[in-house]
């Protein structure tokens, strides 16, 4: 149960003289088709089947993933973390999730920012504060022109200005399990300036035991705009402190409310500067760019059961801390030639990106025992275990050109050069066999034919490639001979290949009556040299290690459709995946049924 008190006035401004800030207002289809600043395309010369959202009030107060989960063909969110503010998003098979160590495969931006930790390729989702949200584009498939790790697709998310969104608001709510949020935004102008600012603070003790959330958030944006000109500085700040819980055996679930262990805590800080721009240099060419820097720390601690205490008939535990101390910084260029407001013949996409991380990781564990409740009492200190310095970079160049031959037929041709290095260092003098430098590059080619045959009707088809790099965290656990419990353990081990991903996908779009859309789409995304993590047996259950097993596939059908009368809307949905191995293996799973003596199976 909820009980909410708003207060406030506001209005959408519908003035937009620099046609550059099509993209960020939503108002018109128009899509970006870089994460860099640019003048984007129609949603009819898109050859993908994109989806937009501007969220409104009523569907702020929950995380992206839940917003996305409700509206977005193919989409769906879970609580792995087992908190509501964690939550893991997938999209076409792929994920895009706070758990280090999980294969990621979607890319996520913010006003062009790419907010995947260097460190993990994560996403912490809590750190995007949601009433900050004005419009959202979820672009599927394998996208070069988005950089690294877009093997499913891309989400790009434009932040309200005070252009957009005057006037100010005040919202606050109390309900069940304790819960209590306040939100508050303004935002105005004068002339050419313009300013947006909210803050988010919310406190719930969770719905389980040992479950609550903290969370403190801050977005504002300085923005200027002219009819050559468009300029935002902003500002994200968060503090955070999330516990959870995790998923409980068939024996446990007498009470589902208990935790198996506990305590398990997250804090997230994080502080992110970013200015964007852009400027026509004439009435046919845009230069824009971007550059931030951001500032985050990670603090874990988990409870766990002592592997070694088990095997000898103990249930000793063990608490974990992992501490993730992170710069990074990052800066993108592109020119766009040949487009203007009212004539798009030609739009040529020329740009270049470098992101930068650098990382520090560190692991303490402390002996501990649990209490009847299954909490844990430390006995001792905490001991270093692992400290490791990681340096990363990824650098691109890009090229896209669409091509209007006619006013039925658009053809897109795109491709970039990705470079990605890594380097790892062991800062605690014990473990010199750390060190090691990783380098991964790759063309990726994309093309795109679109056929229009009225403005109602699109029919598209194409084809694109991606490279996802293996993260610090894959390529320092990845020997079946040293195991390691994740996120904890950092060894020397064998260098992973880079996954490829190879996509095709064909679909339609249209419009019916007044005010109704429909989409119709069909994919495959194949990858060759996938990446995942394998149990390493039952001489160490909470321990495994990456490796490259070869191809897997994820194919599927999305179908849409929508209309809205007299202030009601009704959507319709339908998504089909099927997701499989193509290239067989052996993973250890001795309680599965058809494992064999030694406890694997043959993954078919």
């Amino acid at each position: 149960m909820i009980i909410a008190v708003a207060l406030g006035a506001l209005s959408r401004s519908a003035s937009a003289d620099n046609p550059a800030e099509a993209v960020e207002l939503n108002r018109i289809e128009v899509i970006g088709t870089t994460p860099l600043p640019g003048l984007g395309l129609p949603l009819s010369q898109v050859p993908a089947n994109v989806q937009v959202f501007s969220p409104g009030r009523h569907e702020r107060s929950a995380p992206l993933p839940d917003f996305l989960d409700r509206n977005a063909v193919g989409a769906n969110a879970s609580s792995g973390q087992g908190n509501a503010f964690q939550p893991d998003f997938a999209y076409r098979g792929f994920t895009a999730s706070p758990l280090l160590g999980l294969p990621q495969g979607l890319a996520v931006f913010q006003d062009g920012v790419r907010v995947n930790e260097p460190f993990g390729d994560v996403v912490n989702w809590d750190l995007i504060p949601s009433s900050a949200i004005g419009s959202i584009q979820l672009i599927p498939g394998t996208a070069p022109v988005f950089g690294p790790n877009t093997l499913g697709g891309a989400l790009a998310i434009y932040t309200k200005s005070g252009a957009q969104y005057p006037g100010g608001s005040l919202e606050t709510y109390a309900g069940s399990y304790r819960r209590h949020a306040l939100e508050i935004e303004q935002g105005g102008g004068k002339g050419a300036w313009d300013y947006f600012v909210t803050v988010n603070l919310l406190r719930d003790a969770g719905w389980a035991a040992h479950n609550s959330s903290s969370l403190g958030q801050f977005f504002g944006k300085l923005g200027y705009q002219t009819d050559q000109t468009d300029l935002d500085l902003s500002l994200t700040l968060a503090n955070n402190r999330l516990e959870g819980n995790q998923a409980l055996p068939r024996s446990f679930l007498d009470d589902i409310r208990q935790p198996y262990t506990w305590p398990d805590r997250n804090v997230n800080r994080a502080a992110l500067i970013a200015l964007k721009g852009s400027r026509f240099m004439s009435d046919r060419v845009l230069a824009g760019a971007t550059a931030y820097a951001r500032k985050y720390r990670n603090d874990n601690l988990s409870s766990n059961v002592d592997p070694d205490a088990v095997a000898a008939g103990s249930a000793e535990a063990t608490n974990d801390r992992a501490l993730i101390d992170q710069w990074s910084y990052g800066l993108g260029v592109q020119l766009t030639i040949g487009g203007t407001a009212a004539r798009r013949d030609n739009q040529l996409e020329i740009g270049v990106s470098a992101d930068l991380g650098d990382s520090r990781f560190t692991r303490y564990s402390q002996a501990a025992r649990f209490t009847p409740s299954r909490g844990t009492v430390g006995s001792g200190g905490f001991s270093l275990t692992t400290d490791a310095a990681i340096s990363s970079g990824r650098y691109g160049a890009f090229v896209s050109d669409t091509f209007k031959a006619s006013e039925r037929w658009v053809f897109t041709l795109s491709a970039r050069r990705d470079l990605a290095r890594a380097a790892i260092g062991d800062r605690s003098g014990h473990d010199p066999s750390l060190e090691g430098r990783h380098r991964f590059s790759r063309l990726n080619p994309a093309v795109g034919v679109n056929f229009i045959p009225s403005p109602r009707l699109t029919a598209y088809v194409g084809y694109s490639e991606g490279m996802r790099a293996p993260t610090p965290v894959e390529l320092t656990c990845a020997d079946p001979a040293a195991p390691c419990k994740l996120p904890n353990n950092f060894l020397s081990d064998p260098a992973l290949r880079a996954v490829v991903a190879r996509t095709v996908e064909a679909g339609a779009r249209g419009k019916w009556g007044d005010a109704g859309t429909w989409s119709a789409a069909t994919f495959r995304t194949q990858l060759s040299d996938d990446i995942q993590f394998v149990s390493s047996g039952e001489g160490a259950p909470n321990a495994g290690f990456f490796r490259n097993v070869g191809s897997t596939r994820r194919q599927g059908i999305e179908l849409a459709a929508s209309t809205e009368r007299e202030g009601w809307n009704v959507s319709l949905r339908y998504s089909l995946l099927a997701a499989t191995f193509r290239t067989p293996y052996a993973e250890n799973s001795p309680n599965n049924s058809t494992a064999d003596a030694s406890g694997n199976i043959l993954v078919a």
